[in-house]
């Protein structure tokens, strides 16, 4: 199982600081889901994480070494990451695509192999790509796009994953099928993921360990069903909201009130007496 740790991480973007002496440790062969507003640094936190973003001050640690120490190709061997709204070069075929995902085991002496074959093909046909693997990356619908490359990112076969909203774009059933794949991932071949999902019920019943992100700190982490109450909604979201039992999974499910409709009668009493 890989591992990931951030040590008194200070990030920024300019003169503004983003993240001050963060500390971090992702639990190894677990799913980890960043949660939190838009603009909180969510997404810059997992940037970092894959040597994308450099720190002013701290480190980050793959597996026990300091990832600035490792070679770009070493790193990508041992980590992959799905960037928000990547973009192919124009008149590159889904297939294409996805080969990309085998450039860090090629070399001089080590040209496209069986194996490399082999991972392309199981990329496509988990993801429901291989039908569409002749067509050019530009002509798919925004879903299409986004599942082909998760199979990029997949066909990297990399111990450690890193999503940024990879259900973007996606219907509910195409959401539920990457999510389901993410999570056969784990449980069969212990693959250490690290997301950031909007969807806070959708974070809840795939993460083993969430992280919410609140003006770049961190405000709680753990098991969702230890941390996710409708304190942490306020304080994160500024939403107010219930949270109970998912009747399904048993996770924690996040029922928001907002103002779109009058809350019934009942449930106004129900709060009233709470």
């Amino acid at each position: 199982m890989s591992s990931i740790q951030a040590q008194n991480l200070t990030l920024s973007y300019g003169q503004k600081a983003i993240f001050n002496n963060l500390d971090l440790l992702v639990p190894p062969g677990k799913i980890t889901v960043f949660i939190g507003s838009n603009g909180c640094g969510k997404s810059t936190l997992l940037r970092s994480l894959a040597r994308l973003l450099k720190p002013q001050e701290g480190s980050i640690l793959l597996d026990g070494t300091e990832i600035a120490k490792l070679s770009s190709k070493e790193i990508a061997r041992r980590l992959a990451i799905l960037p928000q709204g990547p973009i192919a070069p124009e008149g590159l075929t889904v297939h294409q695509l996805v080969k990309q995902g085998r450039y860090p085991y090629q070399s001089w002496l080590q040209q496209w192999s069986r194996e490399d074959e082999k991972m392309v093909k199981k990329a496509l046909e988990v993801t429901h790509m291989d039908e569409l693997s002749s067509r050019s990356v530009d002509s798919l619908s925004g879903g299409q796009r986004q599942r082909a490359w998760i199979a990029m990112t997949l066909a990297q076969n990399t111990p450690t994953i890193l999503l940024d909203e990879p259900t973007t774009y996606l219907d509910m059933t195409h959401q539920i099928e990457i999510l389901d794949l993410l999570f056969d991932l784990n449980e069969q071949e212990n693959r250490t993921i690290v997301m950031v999902l909007h969807d806070i019920n959708l974070a809840c019943r795939y993460a083993h360990h969430i992280v919410a992100v609140k003006d770049g700190r961190i405000y709680a982490q753990g098991k969702p069903e230890a941390i996710m109450n409708e304190q942490l909604i306020r304080a994160v979201f500024d939403m107010e909201c219930q949270v109970t039992a998912d009747p399904i999974f048993g996770t924690p499910l996040c029922i928001p009130y907002g103002k779109g409709r009058k809350l019934p009668v009942i449930q106004k009493q129900v709060m009233t007496h709470a």
